[in-house]
């Protein structure tokens, strides 16, 4: 008699949404202790994330026979590396300020990243992208690779960011030129370019806040 397949089995088929919670606390464990089936402990993991306050999680966790500290840290961090992934979706955006907190991470990369952050219509971010990755001191980027994912997603306004390794944040020649670029592109797309954002260090150069869109500068 053939074996059914286990949700390790159909999640790689079917992809992360299709397990339920419990199965996906069971992917996260692995297997259950002796005595307790992993299907067991996932219920109970559930249950006691559903009454417990984030900074009490993973004590509360521990508490669970079979689960530990170990365990517990670890469901602990899968939700937290979710909660960062995830905590910029319909955040609105109304001024360069407002996107600093969701990139400023990349601005300690040794290589430059060129990220694209898509908006709605009401300048909420849909996502955020890493569009290409550079040398040491250089990055590329190509309209097509910034407004595939734009069109794709639908996305009324974009804005583009990418990181200096080196600290400092004034715009190089070829930042100035790759924004224009991208702005041709932006107004026979029909999807606006908000803005170009450096980051480096702890500051950032907004090409808005200083009258460098091609909007103003024409």
């Amino acid at each position: 008699m053939k074996q059914k397949p286990n949700i390790r089995e159909l999640t790689l088929q079917k992809g992360l949404s299709y397990p339920s919670d419990e199965e996906l606390i069971m992917l996260i464990l692995g297997r259950g202790q002796k005595g307790i089936p992993v299907q067991i402990l996932a219920e109970k993991i559930i249950q006691t994330l559903k009454t417990s306050e984030l900074p009490d999680l993973v004590e509360n966790l521990s508490k669970i026979k079979g689960v530990g500290k170990s365990r517990a840290l670890a469901v602990a961090a899968a939700l937290e590396l979710g909660r960062r992934k995830t905590r910029h979706l319909k955040a609105l955006i109304t001024r360069p300020t407002d996107i600093i907190p969701f990139i400023k991470h990349y601005s300690i990369e040794e290589k430059e990243h060129f990220i694209c952050i898509t908006l709605s219509g009401a300048h909420e971010i849909i996502q955020i992208h890493v569009t290409s990755i550079g040398t040491i001191n250089r990055t590329l980027v190509h309209p097509r690779e910034i407004f595939s994912m734009a069109i794709k997603e639908n996305a009324a306004a974009i804005i583009v960011c990418h990181n200096h390794p080196s600290g400092k944040i004034e715009p190089s020649a070829e930042d100035i030129k790759s924004t224009e670029i991208l702005y041709e592109a932006s107004r026979l797309l029909g999807i606006s370019l908000l803005d170009h954002i450096i980051i480096g260090g702890d500051s950032y150069y907004s090409f808005s806040e200083h009258n460098m869109m091609p909007d103003v500068a024409e």
